[in-house]
């Protein structure tokens, strides 16, 4: 699989054979990749969709977005405002960490043909595996899930940021899949570690 640099090429925390094993040698992941890529093949260059996954892309850099949403669930004093703290306060100290291992750990390489016309998205230097902005996004709305009325607009988010990074080929579609379950997991933790009592 190209989609993978050598352990040479790249410095890992893991032992180069399961790198191999988890991204060069399953198969099922470069039919998974290929499958959805070809899917939103039709959708790139439409005006509609390049515009969505550019804006979204770009809300979602360095939790740009959340940190909005984090600042305006904790306007008014109480549980709400400890609850988008803590989500704000974890996923920037976390995912951030469990990204760069990760990525530093497998080594896998981006999609190497861009679209015919690039979006005006911020091109990462790093490696693609996993998806940091699907990571972010997902732990972020995780922790703000918490009885929260706006839940639904969280997951929408999330779920447009991880998208996104698909429709940009900025990264291969079991990157996101496997951020956004990792930040599922990581916001479950956060939430385990630092319950929020109701008053």
């Amino acid at each position: 699989m190209s989609g993978v640099v050598s352990p040479s090429e790249s410095p890992s925390l893991l032992p180069s054979a399961l790198s191999e094993t988890f991204v060069d040698s399953v198969d099922w992941i470069d039919w998974i990749d290929r499958t959805v890529d070809t899917a939103f093949a039709p959708l790139r260059g439409l005006p509609g969709p390049d515009a969505i996954a550019s804006v979204a892309s770009a809300l979602g850099d360095h939790g740009l977005v959340w940190f909005l949403l984090a600042l305006a669930r904790a306007r008014r004093p109480g549980r709400r405002r400890t609850v988008a703290m803590r989500a704000l306060v974890f996923t920037g100290a976390f995912t951030p960490l469990v990204n760069a291992r990760l990525k530093a750990a497998v080594g896998r390489v981006r999609p190497e043909d861009q679209p015919a016309r690039p979006l005006p998205v911020r091109i990462p230097r790093t490696t693609s595996f996993p998806s940091g902005h699907a990571l972010a996004a997902w732990c972020a709305a995780t922790l703000l899930d918490d009885d929260d009325a706006w839940a639904p607009a969280y997951y929408a988010m999330a779920t447009i940021i991880s998208v996104s990074r698909v429709h940009a080929r900025l990264h291969h579609t079991t990157d996101v899949l496997a951020g956004s379950l990792l930040g599922i997991l990581l916001g479950r933790l956060g939430r385990l570690l630092f319950p929020v009592k109701y008053p």
